[in-house]
């Protein structure tokens, strides 16, 4: 398939959302300790906000799916977006508990009808043979933009002498991020009778949520999602660092260095991965994710293995080896997914799809790390390090089960229709 140039509509796109993920990069490390301790609301408000916002989410999801599907997911998406800002907006002045709830209650709408929308948005600014690697900046984007966005904030908090105020300005510059994201969002919607998607609505009427899982290679589709999330994605975020700060006696410096080293890996390695991957089958793709998990955990156990008595080039070598063999994971599993979404959905159900994969990414996050944790307080480094790659292997086994189904599937929907 010739590779075409993705185009200035999705330049401008990526450029709307990395500043919008540069806005939520600021305030989301904060957000339980600018809650509970810096307003005086206590534990309870900030667990309130965090369920608000789970909550509002999976309903905004649901809801949706369908509309993105009838409407079009760009006005689905405009509304995510605005909703964003003004739940952001809502808690830069924020003194009162009901105010923190109506807060995270916002933004939960605006994450559920965001990502509802979103794949549907970049896959109509782009051709269809720039899918694959599409989907791999967009999840460059969101890594990097949360990245220098939270960096950026310790930087403005670090000896400020009033941070409660600091904060304030913080989630305010995060509402604000929202808005060139909105502005984008709307400028690349299709122009055309022939490109908008409500002229698809009637074929979107006969599928529903039940519709779309009782399809066996989308139902495999949708558990490997939550799998990555619950294995992968989750485990580099919140557990392999606690794993390396109290069982390896790695230092906090080293640490940083190693969750850098995986984001400036994903930038990169898309270049250098991009044409390689595009020759894949996507279901062979999105398999090997998790098989180079198996090995990036492998090189965490080798360092494990190594102990404090070895060659400091060695130990950490193989660390640094870890958050990059990590990244071309992700990548293989960013540049396959949501294009197998969207050829087994077609794109009349996109929203629908849209909404599954995120109510299976949200499963996955707020269960991967407590399932890392208990690991960790239960298991030696070199059994923790064991068990990851155990769970990077089961979820092999689901893509493996879904490679397998997928020669049956013929694609759902093309874009002639």
């Amino acid at each position: 398939m010739k590779r075409e140039p993705l185009g200035h509509r999705f330049a401008l796109l990526m450029g709307a959302l990395l500043v919008s993920t540069l806005g939520n990069g600021l305030c989301f490390p904060f957000t339980a300790i600018y809650i509970s301790g810096l307003l005086g609301l206590g534990a309870r408000a900030a667990g309130g906000y965090f369920i608000a916002m789970a909550v509002a989410s999976f309903a905004a999801a649901l809801v949706g799916g369908p509309l993105a599907d009838r409407r079009g997911p760009h006005r689905v998406g405009v509304l995510g977006g605005a909703a964003l800002a003004a739940g952001y907006g809502m808690l830069a002045p924020a003194d009162t508990t009901s105010l923190v709830l109506a807060s995270g209650a916002c933004v939960g709408v605006g994450f559920g009808l965001f990502y509802a929308s979103i794949v549907g948005i970049v896959d109509a600014a782009v051709p269809e043979s720039g899918r694959r690697t599409a989907f791999s900046v967009r999840h460059i984007v969101n890594n990097v933009g949360i990245g220098v966005g939270s960096v950026a904030a310790g930087l403005a908090l670090q000896g400020a002498h009033t941070p409660t105020g600091t904060l304030r300005w913080l989630y305010l510059a995060n509402a604000l991020a929202a808005l060139p994201l909105i502005a984008a969002i709307w400028y690349v919607r299709p122009r055309t009778t022939s490109q908008a998607v409500p002229a698809q609505a009637p074929a979107a009427d006969g599928t529903t949520y039940r519709t779309l899982l009782r399809a066996r290679p989308m139902a495999l589709l949708i558990v490997a999602q939550a799998l990555f999330a619950i294995v992968g994605f989750t485990q580099i975020e919140a557990t392999v660092p606690l794993l390396l700060h109290d069982d390896m006696a790695v230092t906090l410096g080293w640490v940083s260095t190693v969750v850098a080293a995986n984001s400036f890996a994903l930038v990169a390695l898309q270049p250098l991965l991009s044409r390689w991957l595009e020759r894949l089958p996507e279901t062979v793709s999105l398999a090997a994710g998790p098989v180079l998990w198996v090995a990036a955990f492998g090189c965490g156990l080798g360092a494990a293995l190594a102990g404090d008595g070895a060659a400091p080039v060695l130990r950490y070598g193989l660390l640094l080896a870890f958050a990059v063999v990590f990244a071309a994971g992700e990548l293989t599993y960013s540049s396959a997914f949501y294009p197998l979404l969207l050829r087994w959905s077609g794109e009349a159900a996109v929203g629908r799809a849209s909404a599954l994969a995120s109510l299976a990414w949200n499963l996955g996050t707020a269960t991967g790390p407590p399932i890392g944790l208990f690991v960790v307080a239960h298991l030696s480094a070199t059994g923790s390090w064991t068990a990851l790659a155990a769970g990077a292997g089961a979820a092999f086994a689901v893509a493996a089960a879904l490679h397998r189904r997928a020669a049956a599937v013929p694609p759902a929907v093309d874009r002639s229709g």
